[in-house]
């Protein structure tokens, strides 16, 4: 009988870092947009990000990535990052809590597995079940006094999180360039296109960031772009997309926490019952995907 295969630190490590450190990057980009405009901020911390990682690898004897790669990483990158990272430091800034974005950026899974049915994937059951109690959850969800109070917010935040599962998607089907170097590449041209949108909307510095904005936006260059976007997309070419979205269990009860701590968020009872039905549905949607056998790459 052959010895099981030990699961590689490696994975443990980019699971950690997605839970745990992407939970609290929502209480982070809440601090950050007190001192910064939205959009700016968000363009900053992926073009710093992305550039020392480029620069890293290059210095490490990296290839270049070739012009399809570019291309590819630069779909990937305006969908994941310019309008799924960009949507949420919106969103926040209109002021919706960061706990309650957090919970509908949770709502993922379920629009990757909408996406994948548009490409021709069935569905199980159990997925449909999924996909009509998130969808329930979602409703919830607009029904709390926190998104209520930001239409434009609500609106945005759901388009954040279809962005990014479509993107997820679309991903696993690109000629990416290997390794980090698709992480670098995506910071890149997703934060180009951010600091684009700033200028064409007219946002300006009115006073310089305060020391908690500084603070804010260090944590999210160090370890929301580099450490959990390089460990997001390493788990989607090595597992299957339903354990590298599960962070979705995880991150809500984690941005939660840290926002009633530290910046006395309040979540209604509306919410609270999203969160329930919401995480609920990503269970269902996942137990089918969990079951299927997976051949990991060796590369």
């Amino acid at each position: 009988m052959p010895a099981p295969r030990r699961f590689p630190l490696l994975l443990i490590g980019s699971f950690l870092a997605l839970y745990f450190v992407w939970g609290s990057t929502y209480l982070f980009i809440r601090i950050g947009v007190e001192s910064w405009p939205p959009l700016m901020m968000a363009g900053v911390r992926f073009m710093i990000a992305g550039a020392l990682l480029f620069g890293f690898l290059l210095w490490r004897g990296a290839a270049l990535p070739t012009w399809a790669q570019w291309r590819a990483a630069g779909c990937v990158g305006v969908l994941l990052l310019s309008c799924g990272n960009g949507g949420v430091t919106l969103a926040e800034h209109w002021g919706v809590a960061s706990g309650v974005a957090a919970l509908a950026i949770a709502t993922v899974p379920l629009f990757t597995l909408l996406f994948s049915l548009l490409r021709g994937q069935s569905a199980s059951r159990l997925e449909w079940a999924g996909i009509a109690l998130g969808l329930v959850g979602i409703a919830l969800l607009n029904l709390g006094s926190n998104l209520q109070a930001s239409p434009m917010g609500a609106a945005v935040i759901l388009f954040a999180a279809a962005s990014w599962a479509f993107g997820s998607v679309w991903s696993r089907s690109l000629p990416l360039p290997p390794g980090a170097m698709a992480s670098a590449a995506e910071m890149l041209v997703g934060g180009a296109v951010l600091l684009l949108g700033s200028v064409l909307s007219g946002e300006r510095m009115t006073q310089m960031p305060t020391a908690s904005g500084w603070l804010a936006l260090l944590y999210l260059i160090l370890f929301g772009s580099i450490l959990a976007f390089s460990a997001y997309m390493y788990l989607l070419k090595h597992v299957r997309p339903a354990a590298a979205t599960s962070y979705a269990y995880v991150n809500p009860a984690v941005a939660v926490l840290l926002g009633v701590l530290f910046v006395d968020e309040r979540v209604g009872l509306a919410e609270c019952l999203a969160m329930l039905v919401i995480i609920g549905a990503v269970v269902l949607i996942g137990l089918p995907q969990w079951r299927k056998p997976q051949v990991l790459p060796t590369r």
